[in-house]
């Protein structure tokens, strides 16, 4: 009877843990910011579900070790080593094989997320090419085949500046996407390896020179979030963001409609940087890549050239 009443016990708490480590675990989303795609939820579950599964592990070795602290602990003067434990088969089968399934579950959840993503171009047989090319010199790989889009945008990124063309060869220095629609992202690096970066969209993707990384992404709420570089790609790289704007497609097609006429010219944070006067002693004397000042309508005209 005793014997049974201590496996209720341990059944209790076992189901005490499983709902406080789901708490936790649901509490999780709010350590993110806002998802603002399709992608960030499926990121966002598979987190969540690995917060539950470290809350139950942790709480349930600190519970462990609390409960044999309380009643186990030896009497005042007693220096005596305990009896050494035997091993249990089915121990050692039970704490080999769940972590074995829990890690491939992981790797598989990870893998079905990485291949949602719709990342192309980083096995591709690449010539270089000059980035702001109207074709882009390069073969692509024969499994490097792009999934529906309802828009392209072109990305070209270089110290220290983002730059973005749309249809009709539309330049901007902001991100325009529409809400709810496909849009895939043709990603070109013109110098250095580089990072695009959104916390919103839960996406960072290397942007590799020489090579057209495709990265397909959806929108889902409407806003105003910040593309930022997340790789150390020299003196000023801390500056190179930019705003991305998510909105309705209506509004997404009366901005370009209205950019196509008139571009705006955004301020370059690394430019007002390198302009200010040194504010140190002494000078380094280490090599510095100053700033593009091209404005967007010089932009435009390379573009309509090519």
């Amino acid at each position: 009877m005793w014997r049974f009443f201590e496996y209720l016990v341990i059944a209790g708490c076992i189901v005490v843990l499983l709902v406080v480590s789901h708490g936790i675990g649901q509490l999780a989303y709010t350590w993110m910011p806002a998802e603002a795609t399709e992608e960030a939820q499926k990121v966002d579950s598979l987190f969540s579900f690995l917060t539950s599964i470290g809350a139950f592990i942790i709480l349930g070795l600190v519970g462990m070790m609390v409960y044999s602290v309380i009643f186990f602990r030896a009497p005042k003067n007693d220096y005596s080593e305990g009896h050494p434990s035997r091993g249990d088969i089915r121990l050692e089968i039970l704490w080999t094989a769940a972590p074995t399934l829990l890690v491939l579950w992981i790797a598989f959840q990870g893998l079905n997320i990485y291949q949602q993503l719709d990342v192309l171009g980083l096995g591709q047989i690449v010539h270089l090419h000059t980035p702001l090319e109207a074709e882009p010199a390069y073969a692509a790989a024969s499994d490097d085949k792009p999934k529906p889009a309802a828009e392209t945008i072109e990305v070209f990124v270089k110290q220290w500046d983002w730059s973005f063309r749309y249809p009709d060869n539309v330049i901007s220095k902001e991100l325009h996407l529409p809400v709810n629609l496909r849009t895939r992202l043709n990603m070109h690096a013109q110098d250095v390896l580089h990072s695009f970066y959104v916390p919103e969209f839960r996406l960072q993707q290397y942007v590799v020179p020489g090579r057209n990384i495709d990265l397909v992404v959806t929108p889902t709420r409407i806003g105003q979030y910040t593309l930022k570089d997340a790789l150390f790609s020299g003196t000023y790289f801390a500056l190179m963001d930019t705003n991305v704007q998510v909105e309705s497609l209506e509004q997404y097609n009366q901005w370009l409609s209205q950019a196509q006429k008139e571009p705006t010219d955004i301020k370059n944070q690394a430019i007002a940087e390198y302009s200010q006067p040194p504010k140190t002693l002494f000078k380094s004397n280490w090599y510095t890549v100053a700033p593009d000042t091209s404005a967007i309508a010089n932009e435009r005209k390379v573009m309509n050239d090519t």
